[in-house]
């Protein structure tokens, strides 16, 4: 007997012993016995990211949602960073996966098999670990999406699920005064959906999911090149080109960059330059479809909390709004000031792991 084994032994004499003196005190044992086998978790579950907050520590998992599957015998090659690095590169029998697309789940085992590497990769690869997970989803996603969240979630060797509006988290993880009776608009700007949310008394007065974020500029620019330069590219080099030259408003210093591919024409590898104002350009119709969901949201905005937005304005977060200029544009075309969140890449991950310790504000903003 190991000593793990015999502490839990003595731990459960101990216990049975303590039934019969003072049974509340026994029981309050009995569940700090289970709380070292389980600790609650809060996921962003991202198109393009998966963030794991585990309780008491913060952010412990920051990787693509990719997975790596080798088609021969079905195995999982890698997941995450490493399946990121294999993107574009495998071999015939092993194919980079991504599960989640438009913020929902598009293959249901490959996402059980994701969310099952992360669980344990959060707990340091222990076993017999049953956590309490919370987890954001977009605001407009379906009953039968949702479903496939819960459910992949209990095959991951969850013990409960609770599903939270990613807009609503993100603006908690931005800082913004969500219980307030006054109006914050915010603007989650992700991989797969953007989300735009107007929040009062710890409530959704007003929310749009559109899908269209970080993944659509990234296919903007692999057709824009492919269609104006002849030129292939694939999904790493075109999100390393939104990051570096991307941007939604004319920038105070042009920016160039060389591109390398294949020439579609001539089948050989190809290297081209190109300037923001192109790149601009390939991503005119994302940033407009992101833009109309913002001024949607403002037309339909109540009056009094239309005059609070004004005051505080609106805030930015998710990858996507790190998009150069992309605040500016916001500011020119509605009028009213924009920030960026301090940490927008993790800001829905970070309001999802508060909730892991206010279980009051949690009962109010879950989804039923």
């Amino acid at each position: 007997m190991n000593l793990r084994t015999g502490i839990i032994v003595c731990f459960f004499i101990d216990l049975e012993v303590g039934f019969q003196k003072d049974p509340h005190a026994a029981t309050m044992n009995l569940r700090s016995l289970f709380s070292l086998f389980s600790s609650d978790l809060a996921i962003d579950l991202g198109t393009a990211n998966t963030l794991v907050y585990a309780r008491g520590k913060g952010i412990v998992v920051n990787e693509p949602s990719i997975v790596a599957i080798n088609k021969t015998n079905g195995e999982v090659e890698a997941v995450g960073r490493e399946a990121k690095e294999m993107l574009g590169r495998t071999p015939g029998n092993i194919v980079a996966i991504r599960p989640m697309k438009d913020g929902v789940i598009a293959d249901f085992k490959v996402t059980e098999r994701m969310l099952n590497y992360f669980i344990q990769k959060a707990h340091g690869r222990k076993v017999l670990v049953h956590p309490r997970i919370v987890i954001g989803v977009p605001s407009e996603i379906t009953q039968v999406e949702r479903r496939a969240v819960i459910d992949s979630a209990y095959r991951a060797k969850a013990s409960d699920v609770v599903l939270v509006e990613q807009a609503m988290v993100a603006a908690i993880g931005a800082g913004l005064p969500i219980t307030e009776p006054s109006g914050n608009m915010v603007v989650d700007i992700g991989g797969g959906t953007t989300d735009v949310a107007v929040i009062s008394l710890s409530g959704i007065v007003y929310s749009r999911s559109v899908r269209v974020a970080g993944n659509a500029m990234d296919d903007a620019i692999m057709q824009y090149l492919k269609r104006n330069h002849n030129l292939l590219i694939g999904e790493r080099t075109a999100e390393q080109i939104k990051m570096q030259v991307g941007s939604a408003a004319p920038l105070d210093t042009p920016l160039r960059m060389e591109i390398k591919g294949r020439n579609l024409i001539e089948g050989v590898p190809k290297t081209v330059a190109v300037g923001d104002s192109e790149i601009r350009e390939a991503l005119g119709e994302c940033v407009a479809t992101i833009l109309n969901a913002i001024r949607v949201a403002l037309e339909r905005t109540p009056p009094e909390l239309s005059a609070d937005i004004s005051d505080r304005g609106i805030v930015l977060t998710g990858g996507g709004g790190l998009l150069k200029n992309l605040d500016r544009r916001i500011r020119e075309e509605t009028g009213l000031p924009v920030s960026i969140a301090e940490d927008p890449l993790a800001s829905v991950a970070l309001g999802t792991g508060k909730m892991l310790t206010d279980f009051k504000l949690l009962r109010r903003i879950a989804i039923d």
